[in-house]
């Protein structure tokens, strides 16, 4: 015997899940519906089959192919239109009509004996066999009243209460003897219960009602979709779980990744190759599907999550549906009965309310709250630039796919025939991304200068020695899984917000430059970079003093590309030097904020036992650096900045400093007393570089371990700084230590609120109304300065869902009480 799998409807009460992909296709336990029903027809020896098929059916087609891998053989019968349940058989008549055949939904979930359902059939000598069961709800189903042998009296379409008679239901499922075309006009919509078996029973047609035991669960509304996977989980239904059972109802797949510290409360399932991080929470009826990443802090509750999602740390997704090619980033919340479509991005700390729908490939944005649905809005991030160019999740966010149209976008901002400069830190991840954004210039007509992996202050170098910009893709500092893709424009800084916005434009309109065959792009290799560049350094850092003070240092290079540059540069100096970690290592292109600490800690002790004069640590790519004195001991960022201002000012006695406005006003103090200027800038790094590039300036920092070197750069540049430290400390012939201790100390403290995109604005207004008469400065941010000479800084974060506060005062205490104060004013405008 045949079958018949209808597999050709819409869905309509399924969308968004069912607008790309048809509704035979949407997984159960992570494999769709229709292969759950194949797999039963096999079972009872139904190993040829054919499918009926309509709406957006070469995916089913393409699914399931000829059936070799189920070891069965499907064929195909395509509708042109909806031809309704009987018409979409008729359309098959020439494969069936040589003997009986069952006929079966493709999105319904059973396991009824469907051995037993035809041997009834049988017996009987019925022309049509209607399978049914009983459900404690019929509204929604065709009821069916039978007699004691079984004979269907009576049918009655989707009732009233007022019109129920009976708890019998039609499942769908049939089996039929080819005479029953005879009653089936052809190319016309007709359906069975509606049209077809009244008409048999008016002529006193043998139609039978088969009342079957079992499960069956017509997978119609999106709430039934979510319990039919609860239901597999707790083993209501006998169907087949793909994986290994590693506890009781907690079931993973093959090559499937969970660290021993996730948390797993079954039932629940987890598909093949997805990756469950230390500190996930997965609980009852969750089914997570294949290659989806669960990061730490992640908790998901009766949730269906499609393939290819990432599920973003300390995200929250409770009895909701997630489409495939998701990205759910940070602290996301999805509640209750929420459906999210295919390949959309939910952005951090955003919330979808209960019951939202959000159509396929739409953009939530951070910190949005989303209580209606999302059908035909695009709700597109407003800019691609954060505070470290274009940053996100490699492979997530940020893919090949995005790098070559981002570069594509930047070509078509500059002169067909114009040079770009690239570079790379040690990561794989870069190294693949600059292919992908080399070959995006070379076919937009740019020439392209690949300096390959190089730090970051000597791409920006390079960049300015006659190319018209620069691309530069590191690893984000401090975290591993995330790239940041910089621009840089033809001096090396980062690009300017204009030439951001420019960027922005094309990008958005996505109207990139193609090169005719003739104009594709030229690609080649600078020699000599690093000599070039120690050249350049040395000839414009004052190093007079260095050789005669016979000074010993101790230089990290912490496995980064600092190390490339340290062998032709350290010679050359001719100071005592010993060298740590100069090897690259892939694995570690970035490091955490306890490795890095942890690496200070052991230069320290390095130092002291070698009595050298100090010890530096750079950061993986070389743009900043950390210090440890002559006793080995760490000096903190903030006071490796001020120790480096009272060098500096007390060396060159005029000319003016620049630092953001959340450094200590001891700064001021410390450039005053030598004579110097403090220029107060933004935080952002581009205003810093814009301040460093007057003639005036003699030095800049941010605090953060990054220092600018007027002389040689205006960027941030950890290796000239370091050249300027020796010869400072060389000329000086006061220790670290010494210089530290006559600077008085800085009583600065930080915090982060979250605070809502859409209060943000608000927020800032309820601060300048707090301050009252109080002095405000309004650089960046606003900054309240108290008569006592207290201040409290507020600062929206321009790439996340955070309010940021800074406060000094004159001891801890105070600063505490301050920030405490503006917190709970921020915190009330954000509720």
């Amino acid at each position: 015997m045949k079958a018949v799998v209808m597999a050709g409807g819409e869905g309509t009460r399924l969308r968004p899940m069912t607008s790309s992909m048809p509704k035979p296709l949407l997984p159960v336990a992570n494999r769709p519906i229709m292969e759950h029903v194949l797999r039963l027809l096999k079972r009872h020896g139904l190993n040829e089959t054919v499918v009926t098929v309509q709406f957006l059916a070469s995916l089913v087609k393409n699914y399931f192919g000829d059936g070799e891998e189920l070891g069965m053989e499907l064929s195909y019968a395509n509708e042109e239109k909806p031809l309704g349940t009987a018409g979409s058989v008729k359309n098959a008549e020439e494969a069936l009509k040589d003997d009986a055949f069952l006929v079966i939904s493709g999105d319904a979930l059973t396991d009824f004996d469907l051995t037993e359902l035809i041997n009834f059939h049988k017996e009987k000598g019925a022309l049509v066999t209607v399978c049914l069961t009983r459900v404690p709800n019929p509204l929604e189903f065709g009821i069916t009243i039978v007699d004691e042998e079984g004979k269907v009296e009576r049918f009655l379409e989707k009732p009233t209460w007022g019109q129920v008679f009976s708890d019998t239901v039609n499942t769908g499922i049939y089996v039929m003897e080819p005479e029953v075309f005879d009653y089936v006009e052809p190319d016309v919509p007709v359906d069975w219960s509606g049209d077809v078996f009244p008409q048999l029973m008016k002529e006193g047609k043998p139609v039978y009602g088969f009342v079957a035991e079992g499960y069956w669960e017509d997978v119609g509304t999106h709430e039934s979709y979510v319990k039919a996977q609860a239901d597999v989980l707790e083993g209501k239904v006998d169907v087949d779980i793909d994986g290994f059972e590693i506890s009781p109802g907690v079931w993973v797949a093959e090559g499937a990744e969970v660290h021993p510290d996730a948390v797993l409360r079954g039932p629940l399932y987890i598909g093949d190759y997805a990756k469950v991080e230390a500190g996930a929470e997965i609980r009852e009826h969750t089914v997570v599907g294949s290659n989806v990443v669960v990061k730490s802090g992640a908790f998901l509750h009766k949730a269906v999550v499609h393939d290819n999602v990432y599920v973003g740390q300390h995200s929250n997704l409770r009895g909701c549906v997630v489409g495939k090619n998701t990205d759910i980033m940070r602290a996301a919340r999805i509640e209750d009965g929420a459906v999210i479509g295919d390949e959309c991005l939910i952005g951090e700390e955003s919330i979808v309310q209960g019951n939202v729908r959000v159509y396929p490939f739409k953009t939530i944005e951070a910190g949005a709250f989303v209580n209606t649905s999302v059908i035909w809005e695009s709700r597109g991030q407003a800019h691609l630039f954060g505070a470290r160019g274009v940053s996100g999740i490699l492979n997530v966010e940020i893919t090949p796919e995005l790098a070559v149209r981002l570069a594509g976008a930047y070509a078509t901002t500059l002169k067909k025939g114009s040079t770009v400069t690239t570079a790379r830190d040690h990561s794989r991840g870069a190294r693949a991304l600059k292919r992908a954004v080399i070959s995006a210039l070379q076919t937009s007509a740019i020439d392209v200068r690949d300096l390959e992996n190089v730090p970051l202050p000597v791409a920006r170098q390079q960049t300015a020695r006659g190319s018209a910009g620069g691309i530069m893709i590191r690893t984000t500092p401090g975290v591993p899984d995330s790239v940041d893709i910089m621009f840089f424009d033809g001096q090396g800084a980062d690009l300017s917000q204009g030439g951001q916005r420019k960027l922005d434009r094309v990008f958005a309109r996505q109207e990139y430059r193609r090169a005719f065959p003739g104009e594709i792009g030229d690609l080649y290799f600078p020699a000599s970079v690093f000599d070039s560049y120690t050249g350049s350094l040395l000839r414009n850092v004052d190093t007079t003093g260095i050789t005669e003070s016979g000074l010993k240092v101790v230089v990290d290079a912490s496995n980064g590309s600092a190390g490339l540059v340290l062998p032709s540069l350290l010679g050359k100096l001719g100071v005592d030097s010993l060298t740590i970690n100069p090897g690259l290592d892939e694995s570690r292109p970035t490091e955490t904020a306890d490795v890095r600490r942890s690496g200070l800690v052991r230069l320290g002790e390095i130092v002291a036992s070698a009595r050298a004069a100090f010890g530096v640590r750079f950061d993986p790519v070389g743009e900043r650096l950390s210090l440890v004195d002559e006793k080995g001991r760490i000096v903190e960022d903030d006071r490796a900045l001020l120790v480096m201002l009272d060098l500096v000012a007390a060396e060159r006695r005029s000319g003016r400093v620049a630092l953001p406005v959340t450094t200590t006003r001891i700064a001021e103090q410390v450039a005053a007393y030598h004579g110097t200027q403090v220029d107060w800038t933004t935080t952002s790094p581009d205003d810093l570089t814009r301040v460093g590039r007057e003639d005036t300036t003699i030095f800049g920092g941010d605090g953060k371990g990054g220092f600018i070197v007027p002389e040689f750069s205006s960027v941030f540049d950890g290796t000239a700084a370091f050249v300027r430290l020796i010869g400072l400390v060389a000329r000086t012939q006061l220790t670290l230590s010494q210089i530290d201790a006559r600077i008085p100390r800085a009583h600065v403290l930080k915090r982060d609120l979250a605070t809502p995109w859409a209060v943000k604005g608000l927020v800032m207004r309820r601060v300048v109304e707090a301050a009252g008469d109080r002095f405000v400065d309004t650089t960046d941010g606003v900054r309240v300065v108290e008569t006592d000479g207290r201040w409290v800084m507020v600062l929206p974060d321009p790439a996340e869902a955070v309010t940021h506060l800074w406060a000094e005062g004159p001891d801890d205490a105070s600063a505490q009480a301050l920030l405490d104060e503006w917190s709970a004013v921020v915190d009330s405008a954000g509720r």
